[in-house]
């Protein structure tokens, strides 16, 4: 029996992602989420996550980011 049945189409991912700020990074967070709709019709959401990635040493692998 299927816990949630009218949730067929739901399915878990593979992978997640948390990020944090510091409180000293809370106001310039407040300004990118209010500039957040115009930021994005320069750079997509990927570009900006695998340049936040690239910055930070994290390693990821292409299939991650879809």
């Amino acid at each position: 029996m299927r816990p949630f049945p009218n949730q067929r189409l739901f399915e878990w991912q593979e992978g997640y992602g948390a990020f944090s700020i510091a409180v000293s990074g809370v106001e310039d967070t407040i300004r990118y989420i209010q500039s957040q709709e115009e930021h994005h019709r320069v750079h997509s959401f990927k570009e900006e996550l695998i340049a936040f990635l690239d910055k930070h040493g994290i390693e990821y692998k292409e299939w991650m980011l879809d």
